[in-house]
């Protein structure tokens, strides 16, 4: 009997949230407890994945396929393969440590917040796992109110809610004009085929002229592009980065920010190779352009939390400039980038969240000299801290050397210019870390902080095996993608760029 694996780690957090709501909510102990436990109950049950996953073979793997509205074509349908399989494990990686990191920090509405934390986890993994266009829009809209509710209610009373409706409004925005291309594409193939489905996987043979590919490619990779962010839509992600709490913070960075890349992988790009291949300099030359400038505007931060924001811009600038060269190294050195942004920018916001939450602040001018008193938390910040700069032996150096080593073979100019970008981060996060972390103690205040507890070093502990794992012996993690992205690069060599101006496009006259 197939064990319906997917089914369970999408619905189990709902029922959870049930469980919760028959809790008194001025027990915060509890609770905490109950969602710890559902956390570590979805993260047990989605290791069969990784132990049963097939490395071989680019088909999709533990699918579930059920009727929802036959005479739409809309079915209940997921599964798994290498893109989404690092992904789902991520989210419920991160989930039972951000609920640790909720027992000191959130104190306020429990139980919504808690109710709020599991909706948003079951809307994500939804979204990884889903096969059926509609399927996958539904999930992708379910966590945006969850996420949109953890900033608005639990983030920085100052802006928050003025950080919420710019994220809702960003997102929402991006959804509706990706909505329009979903049903364009769903009466395209009732048209082309004589039948109705939102089916992912037969619509990847779909016949689509170019000039419907152009436009196609476009609504979803704006619905992408901001959700990723890019450059320019980035703006709406320092102030839901700032305004959040810790774990909201933790888990948009970690999480919700690779729905948009893992997006362009799923859907862009096979689904309009001919475009796909067209937009290649213009989605480079913006992904280079995220890189440098996020780079830079990390220098003039004195905000932490900001300083971060901006650096995510920057490392998923790197993660787009490898998926769009369409080689093997640049594909695989992006998917696993997405998995060392997620460890190194989560453990920094964890990083940020304790110091909050001694200090009141995240000024770095308020710090200086932290080593002192708090030699645990300065030695997993500079573990953390080389980790996000691409130390090799840590994490990162495996994501952007795969990254850059894809680039040169295609581009040697973007290559070059993506380079420097290295060298800015190991600029701005070092700059940062000694203003923190070295000199002498002149703030009071900072003389009497402790040093972390036992809880907040667990938080760390797991976060860090894996920053070392994927450093010193990437190919565990590689070789559960390498089917998969050998067969998409098979699928994009099939198409071509044609030849033709905007001017064409637009006239109606591409082919």
């Amino acid at each position: 009997m197939r064990i319906p694996i997917l089914s369970f780690l999408v619905f189990f957090p709902i029922a959870g949230m049930v469980v919760l709501l028959f809790i008194d909510r001025k027990n915060h102990k509890m609770l905490k407890e109950a969602t710890l436990a559902i956390s570590l109950v979805e993260f047990v049950f989605s290791l069969p994945l990784w132990f049963w996953f097939d490395s071989k073979t680019a088909a999709m793997q533990f699918v579930e396929r059920y009727n929802w509205l036959p005479q739409y074509g809309i079915s209940y349908y997921v599964g798994v393969d290498g893109f989404s399989l690092l992904l789902i494990l991520l989210t419920t990686f991160l989930t039972p440590l951000c609920v640790l990191a909720t027992w000191e920090d959130i104190q306020h509405r429990v139980k919504e917040f808690m109710i709020c934390l599991l909706g948003l986890i079951a809307g994500m993994i939804g979204v990884f796992a889903a096969l059926d266009l509609f399927l996958f829009y539904v999930f992708w809209e379910v966590m945006l109110i969850p996420m949109y509710l953890l900033i608005g209610v639990w983030g920085n009373p100052a802006r928050r809610i003025y950080a919420a409706v710019k994220f809702f409004l960003f997102t929402m925005f991006g959804s509706l004009l990706m909505l329009v291309a979903i049903l364009v594409l769903y009466f395209h193939y009732g048209k082309t085929t004589g039948t109705y489905t939102f089916d992912l996987l037969k619509m990847y043979g779909l016949s689509i002229p170019f000039n419907m590919q152009f436009w196609m490619f476009l609504a979803f990779g704006l619905a992408f592009a901001i959700k990723v962010p890019m450059f320019p839509f980035h703006t709406w992600l320092p102030d839901a980065h700032t305004e959040a709490p810790t774990v909201g913070s933790v888990i948009l960075a970690a999480v919700l920010l690779k729905m948009g890349t893992y997006g362009f992988l799923r859907f862009n790009m096979p689904l309009f190779p001919e475009a796909a291949h067209y937009f290649v300099p213009l989605f480079s030359i913006l992904a280079l352009i995220g890189i440098v400038y996020g780079a830079l505007v990390c220098m003039m931060q004195k905000d932490l939390k900001r300083l971060i924001a901006f650096s995510s811009v920057s490392h998923l600038g790197f993660v787009m400039l490898g998926l769009f060269t369409y080689t093997m190294a640049g594909v695989q050195g992006g998917i696993i980038q997405m998995i060392n942004h997620g460890l190194s920018t989560g453990a920094l916001f964890f990083i940020v969240g304790m110091i909050y939450e001694r200090r009141h602040t995240r000024m770095i001018a308020d710090f200086g000299g932290l080593s002192t008193p708090m030699p645990k938390y300065a030695i997993i910040f500079m573990i953390v801290a080389l980790s996000s700069i691409g130390l090799p032996g840590l994490n990162g150096f495996v994501g952007e050397f795969l990254i850059l080593l894809g680039s040169f073979k295609t581009n040697m100019v973007y290559a070059t210019i993506a380079a420097t970008g290295v060298i800015f981060a190991a600029c701005y996060m070092l700059w940062m870390f000694q203003r923190v972390m070295f000199g002498k103690v002149t703030n009071e205040k900072n003389q009497v902080l402790k040093d972390l507890s036992p809880r907040e070093i667990f938080i760390f502990a797991p976060l860090i095996l894996f920053i070392v794992w994927i450093g010193v012996y990437p190919n565990t993690f590689l070789d559960k993608t390498k089917a998969t992205t050998e067969n998409f690069l098979a699928m994009m060599e099939k198409a071509k760029a044609p030849k033709v101006s905007l001017y064409q496009v637009i006239k109606g006259e591409a082919k």
